[in-house]
Order: structure tokens, then sequence, then C-alpha cells
């Protein structure tokens, strides 16, 4: 345990979690029930400003197109910037619940989609605001400044970067340390970090790929993209099985693939979706050059016309954690939630842009999970071999946190991480390290 855990004040300011957590539950399920996808987070920014206004932080909107930034002065000490992420995903919500998204909205590609908070960011977002709630209802247990960062666009990588882009600190000041978390379906309860490398780096390609339609009874006649891009989905399956090492990490998905409208056509081109996860330079450049590789052989192959378009559409950097940053943070959140609650998940293949957060201002980084899950099922489901059938993951349409353990929990967690950066109240002096 490290001295800045201050476990007597994390106790006072906790106090009053009881009282607001049915009303933070109800806020969650509000979020569940009206998700919006990436910088259409219109309705969901203005509930986040309303409810940092009434708690008393200076509030700008508008921030990165749709960010919201809360600040909160108290006394001299360090800036501690928490965050949450706050889009939905183009998800048909399959739950059940009787709060579950029945919203729809208009995906990039500019096509009407089923919308929902598959990813948990409805939690990140109640979460944030009760610990917000907390924290400016027991000033006298802290000092120096909480910024409050209620991010959009996550799943798209680029909403950390817009409101950066926007003049982030140049409203809210450089933080000393950030401090975010993201539901996972582990038990509630549970908190896993990892110092250093800890998610990886993501990068999103679309590919179009160029043939030569005409008829389907007649395919002599045609360069069948179907069947190029059918091979090329194939083909891209061995880029990590034969080219990245055993002792690497690296993942290649075909998300998408769409093409012709009609069963006796065959169409002049077909579109493949891909997404690639990393944690080094040198996997990545490995990964990137084979995957452009195999898409121009098998066009190649397949006596295409023309060469396959590559588009970069999106990158996320790897999320790197401070280990002296990770060391202070999971020391608090030791002593609070017990040693045995704390674990190292290892490296995650999924990807987070939180990081650019630190890495353009300069902080420190602490970025951990929290789990969402009833502990009673995940362990039936463990003792049962069935934790992939029956514990949804984040992106299922199925995926649903518990309420009441996770909200409690995410809270906590968030409340006494920012307790452990925070000034000692009173004294107005730093915490100590």
């Amino acid at each position: 345990m490290t001295d800045n855990a201050r476990p007597e004040a994390v106790t006072r300011v906790l106090e009053r979690l009881g009282t607001i957590t049915p009303r933070l539950e109800s806020l969650y399920k509000d979020l569940h029930e009206h998700p919006e996808l990436s910088y259409a987070e219109t309705r969901t920014a203005a509930v986040v400003a309303a409810e940092l206004k009434q708690l008393g932080f200076t509030v700008t909107e508008g921030v990165g197109r749709t960010g919201v930034v809360g600040v909160l002065s108290h006394g001299e000490g360090p800036r501690v910037l928490l965050r949450a992420d706050f889009d939905a995903l183009p998800v048909a919500e399959q739950t059940g619940l009787p709060y579950a998204s029945t919203a729809t909205g208009v995906g990039v590609d500019g096509q009407e989609v089923p919308v929902m908070h598959a990813c948990g960011h409805d939690m990140h977002v109640a979460c944030l605001l009760g610990a917000l709630d907390l924290l400016a209802g027991a000033r006298d247990d802290w000092s120096g400044t909480v910024v409050a960062v209620f991010q959009p666009a996550e799943e798209l990588g680029t909403g950390a970067r817009a409101m950066v882009d926007d003049g982030l600190f140049d409203m809210a000041g450089v933080p000393d340390v950030v401090l975010g978390q993201h539901v996972a379906p582990v038990p509630a309860g549970i908190i896993g970090c990892r110092p250093g490398p800890a998610m990886a780096g993501g990068d999103t390609l679309h590919v179009r790929m160029f043939g030569r339609g005409g008829h389907g009874s007649r395919p002599e006649m045609t360069v069948d993209p179907v069947v190029m891009a059918a091979s090329t989905v194939m083909r891209l399956q061995t880029v990590v099985s034969r080219e990245i090492a055993g002792s690497e990490t690296a993942v290649v998905t075909v998300g998408a693939i769409n093409a012709g409208t009609k069963d006796n056509i065959i169409p002049d081109e077909a579109e493949l979706k891909l997404n690639i996860r990393s944690f080094t330079p040198e996997v990545r450049t490995t990964v990137m050059d084979a995957v452009a590789r195999i898409v121009r052989a098998e066009a190649l192959a397949s006596g295409a016309d023309r060469e396959p378009e590559i588009e970069s559409v999106a990158s996320f950097p790897v999320l790197v954690n401070d280990a002296h940053a990770v060391e202070r943070t999971m020391g608090a959140l030791r002593t609070h939630f017990g040693a045995e609650s704390v674990i190292d998940p290892g490296v995650v293949t999924g990807s987070e842009d939180c990081g650019f957060l630190a890495t353009a201002s300069g902080a420190a980084l602490c970025y951990w999970f929290f789990g969402g899950m009833d502990p009673a099922r995940y362990l039936t489901a463990a003792k049962n071999g069935t934790l992939g059938r029956d514990i949804p993951s984040n992106h299922s349409p199925l995926f649903a946190p518990v309420v009441g353990p996770t909200v409690d929990a995410g809270v906590r967690a968030m409340t006494t991480a920012a307790l452990a950066w925070l000034g000692q109240g009173g004294s107005g002096g730093p915490a100590t390290s």
C-alpha cells in the first residue's frame, strides 16, 4: 500500500454513495435506452452538461464537436483528468431488457442503422457522474482541480484527438494524470490493470476490389470480384498464423464483405472492411504490409483489370499505462476493494483512444477495467466451461452489465482513484506518493 491510498478520506467521500445510487441507476437506464452514434451524442451531451452544472462545475460544451468538459477547482493541488466516453454502436439490441434500445441512427455510410450501447459507454458516464457528485459534495477531503472529460467518438478512434485539437487543454489546463476505466465481461467488483502496453493499437482498412461484371450464367465473360474477395478473406487468415511469431500478438479480422445485388448478376466490385490489432510498430508494419500484398496478389491472380484500393479509415495508438501511475492508483484500489479483487488481466487486444489524452498533454496515464457481470452467473459459466456462450462480450447485441453492483463498483473505483491523486483536504498540499 502507498501512503496516498487515503482510506479515511475515501470512506468519508463515499458516505453518500448509497443515497445517490438509485438515481445513478435510473440515469444509466435512461442513457442505455437512448444511445447515440459517434459525433451524434447530442442528447447524451445535454444530459451530462446539465448534471455537471448542477454539481457546480464550470462547463464547456461542443468540444471536439459533441464532447463536454467540466472543471471544478478547490485550492492548490494536482490537476486530475477523469475521462468517460459516451458514443454507442450500430448494433441491434437483443437483451430483452425493459430499458433496451430501439433507437436508430445514421451510420458513417449514410444508411439508417440500429443503435445500442453494446460497449458499456453508458455505464462509464453514469459512474463518472457519480464520482463527480461525491467529490463535489466532499471538498474538505481534497484539494486541486478535477477535470471531467466526456468524450465522443471513441468507437471511431478520433474523439480524444478531436477534443485536444479543439483546445481541451487550453480551456481545462494540462493535467498531471489521466484516469479512465472501462466496463468488462468479468464479475462486478473485479478491477484489472496492467502497466506498460495494455491495449492494442488498432487500424481499420477499407478495401475495394474491382472485377468485371456480367451475367451469372456466363462467368467466363467476367472477372468475379466475389470470388476474388472470398479468396482474399481466406488468405488473410494466414497473416497472423504464418507471418507473426508465436511470441508476438496480432489480430486480423474481416468484419464486413459487401458485393452484388442479385443472385444472377456478377458485380463489378466487392468491398472488405478489415480490423487489425497489434502492440509494436514492427508487428504492425508486418501485418499492414502483408495485408496489402495479399490483396494486390489476389486481384492479380484473378485477372483484375484494375488494382484494388486500400484506404486507411481509422487508427488507434497502443494504450500504454505509466508504471508509477498504475502502482499508485491500484495501490489505492487494493486498499479499498481488497488485494484479491485487483488483478493484472494481461494485454488486451481491444483498442482505446483515451491514451491520446495523456500523450498529447504529457500526463501519466492509468486506465483500468472494472467488472460488469453478475458474479454468481460468471462463476457458474466458468465452472461449466461456457463463458464464451453465457457471458456476452462487449460489442455483442446481448451485452448488458448487471446494473446494481456495477454502478456501485464503478463509482467507487473512479472516486478512490481520483482521491489517490488529488491533494489532501484542508492543508491544500499535494497527496504524497
